[in-house]
């Protein structure tokens, strides 16, 4: 395995190869294929990815169609009409509410994955841990910070995972993405416009902005929920969550002070919409729109 793959896929492919051992030596399935029911079960059962090789990111065709009309959608809020571009992104996260309100009514339509996000670091920040908070709260995944090592610099560190069905994933990985570039542009050109001389001020500003998006989204969900649109928490979702961490630890965090460049910061996140792909929004993976 290549030294610069993710600590994730070493860490899932460790514990693949150790389920292959413990079928064989401590359960004794010596006659049955490599990954047979035994494996299967025991993976199942401890969260861990029993396919061949890697993070799964595959799926379902149904879900495909989903995250292409997400995809149409993010694309008509390309409009310069402030209106009709707020109008379609909001069609886009209603839709996707519905979508999983409708499919959590039939129990077992959909498995579960997990995928890691953005860059492992060896301190999270206050505007990464609000960005953590919105997806788990407004796009159908579960979140929580995972211990990685860096290999390259060898040092430890912190990633996002997230847990939820690969259509989920695909939206909430695509808005890490798309909120983290967008925030840091934001802070560049408030950087102009107030032609400040230094960064110092760059963590408050972006603290603002994801939490000003995060007021945004919780302003659309009551929308949502005055026109009948609740959805209720999947525990079949929350199972898979508990197999993978049984051991969860909740850390409480000061926030950052209140400065004028996070009451900026706050102002412009109000004003953020979900649009098209940008370059590289997406990494190597490209889920959500097509290049």
């Amino acid at each position: 395995m290549s030294l610069g793959q993710p600590w994730g896929v070493v860490v899932e492919v460790l514990k693949h190869e150790m389920a292959h051992q413990y079928v064989h030596e401590v359960m004794g399935h010596t006659e049955e294929a490599p990954h047979g029911p035994a494996f299967r079960d025991l993976c199942l059962r401890l969260g861990i990815d029993g396919s061949a090789a890697g993070l799964p990111h595959a799926r379902e065709h149904g879900e495909e169609r989903i995250v292409e009309r997400v995809g149409r959608l993010l694309a008509l809020a390309e409009s310069p009409n402030v209106h009709e571009a707020e109008a379609a992104a909001s069609a886009a996260q209603r839709l996707m509410l519905k979508y999983n309100i409708d499919l959590r009514a039939d129990a077992g339509a959909r498995g579960y994955a997990f995928a890691h996000v953005g860059r492992p670091t060896g301190r999270v920040t206050e505007s990464e841990r609000v960005l953590a908070m919105l997806l788990g709260r407004h796009f159908f995944v579960e979140v929580i910070w995972v211990p990685v090592y860096r290999a390259l610099e060898g040092k430890r560190g912190s990633v996002l995972e997230l847990c939820g069905s690969p259509a989920n994933l695909a939206m909430a990985e695509y808005v890490h993405a798309y909120l983290t570039r967008t925030a840091e542009q934001l802070w560049q050109e408030h950087r102009r416009s107030v032609r400040l001389r230094s960064n110092r001020d760059r963590r408050t500003y972006l603290a603002g902005v994801m939490s000003g998006f995060a007021e945004k989204l919780s302003r659309q969900a009551v929308t949502h929920k005055e026109q009948g649109l609740v959805w209720i928490k999947d525990a079949d979702l929350d199972e898979y969550f508990r197999r993978r961490h049984p051991h969860i630890r909740h850390v409480r965090y000061a926030g950052q002070r209140k400065n004028d460049a996070y009451v900026h910061g706050r102002e412009a996140g109000r004003r953020i919409v979900l649009r098209k792909g940008i370059a590289g929004a997406t990494a190597s993976r490209g889920h959500l729109l097509p290049r």
